[in-house]
C-alpha cells in the first residue's frame, strides 16, 4: 500500500466529518434564521486566526495543488508567505506573554482581536477553495462551545450572555486530532508526535508534505524483511 492509498482512506474520513459539519450549519440556520447572518460577501471568518490539524492540513494542501492553476497558486503562495510571517510574530508574542505568566484567557482574547486575511480570499471577497474550506470556516457564525465557554460571531444576531444551543467544537477538534494520530500511526514515520503539529492555513499552503516532512522511513532503512515501497504523489 502506498502513501496515496492511505491518504485516500483518511481523506474519506475527513470529508465525512466535514460534510457532517456543513449539515450542522444548515440545521442551525433553520433553527436560528434571524440570528445567523452568514451570506455571500460576508468575509469576517476569512480574517480569523486559527490552526489546522495534520490531516486537514494535508487534505487542503493536496486540493490546493490539484484544483488551482499554477499561476494562481504562485500568487497565493507568495501572499501566504507574507501572511505567515505576520502570524509567526503574533504567536511569538503570545509565547512570551505565557512565559511572563499572563493568563491564557487574556492572551487568547488579544490574539482573537488580530485580523489576518486568509491568503485564499480574493480581492473580490471570494474564497478560491470554498468547496474545500476548513471545518472551522464551515462552522463560523454559529454559537460555538469552546473550552466550556460560548463563543458567538460579533456580526451575528445572537445576544451576549443569553443561552443558546451550541456546537461542541472541542469534540470536533478531538475527532480531527484522532484522525491525524491514526494516520501517523499508519505510516512508517520517525516522527511519532507528528499528529500534534498545528499550523495556520498560510503555512499549509507553502508546505510540501513530502517524505522528508513526514519523516518517512524507507524500506532500505527498516530492519527485517523488505515490505512494500512508500511513495508520495507530487504536489503538481
Amino acid at each position: 500500500m502506498d502513501f496515496d492509498n492511505i491518504l485516500f482512506e483518511y481523506f474519506g474520513k475527513y470529508e465525512e466529518l466535514s460534510a457532517q459539519c456543513s449539515l450542522i450549519f444548515d440545521k442551525f440556520k433553520e433553527k436560528y434564521p434571524q440570528e445567523i447572518k452568514c451570506k455571500i460577501g460576508c468575509v469576517d471568518c476569512c480574517y480569523a486566526l486559527f490552526d489546522l490539524t495534520l490531516i486537514e492540513a494535508i487534505y487542503i494542501n493536496r486540493k490546493f495543488n490539484e484544483v488551482l492553476p499554477e499561476e494562481i497558486r504562485s500568487k497565493v503562495v507568495e501572499e501566504a508567505g507574507t501572511i505567515d510571517r505576520k502570524i509567526y510574530k503574533i504567536k511569538r508574542w503570545a509565547y512570551k506573554e505565557r512565559q511572563k505568566g499572563v493568563p491564557e484567557d487574556k492572551i487568547l482574547e488579544e490574539v482573537g482581536k488580530q485580523r489576518i486575511k486568509c491568503p485564499l480570499l480574493t480581492e473580490e471577497n471570494k474564497c478560491l477553495m470554498y468547496q474545500y474550506r476548513p471545518i472551522t470556516c464551515r462552522l463560523y457564525g454559529l454559537p460555538l462551545g469552546i473550552s466550556g465557554k460560548l463563543k458567538i460571531c460579533a456580526l451575528s444576531g445572537f445576544e451576549p450572555g443569553k443561552k443558546y444551543q451550541a456546537v461542541m467544537v472541542d469534540k470536533i477538534n478531538q475527532r480531527l486530532f484522532e484522525l491525524s494520530q491514526s494516520f501517523v500511526s499508519s505510516i512508517p514515520t520517525r516522527y511519532s508526535a507528528l499528529h500534534e503539529v498545528l499550523v495556520p492555513i498560510s503555512m499549509v499552503l507553502i508546505t510540501d508534505y513530502n517524505e522528508e516532512y513526514l519523516g518517512i522511513i524507507s524500506c532500505d532503512n527498516m530492519s527485517g524483511p523488505k515490505g512494500p515501497s512508500w511513495t508520495i504523489g507530487g504536489n503538481g
